[in-house]
């Protein structure tokens, strides 16, 4: 089951989170320690970003001994990805009416 698109957009407020996650879609599955080391935060900071982001399904986690692994799930951004595209479309027809009714004004 996808998050819908209002809890992805909260998961991904934050700018801590989406620097987060935007790494974990570039470089692949990392530890908490990498992305503690490379976020500038604690890492009881970005074990609660974790959380957030795991919440929303915006990643899962892999555990392996004492280290605990984080993949991105690009997918499941498909929801807000489907939101968006509704809302393009209403733009789209709105600023073709507007180049229309310019084209008609300049005649």
């Amino acid at each position: 089951m996808h998050a819908a698109p209002q809890d992805l957009l909260k998961a991904l407020a934050d700018p801590t989170r989406r620097a987060i996650f935007e790494h974990l879609v570039r470089k692949g599955e990392q530890t908490v320690r990498a992305l503690t080391d490379r976020a500038g935060v604690s890492q009881p900071a970005v074990s609660k970003h974790l959380g957030v982001l795991k919440v929303a399904g915006l990643v899962r986690d892999r555990p392996e001994g004492r280290a605990v692994y984080y993949q991105a799930e690009p997918r499941s951004l498909a929801p807000l990805v489907e939101w968006m595209n509704l809302y393009g479309a209403f733009w789209r027809d709105r600023f073709d009416r507007l180049e229309s009714l310019l084209n008609r004004m300049d005649q």
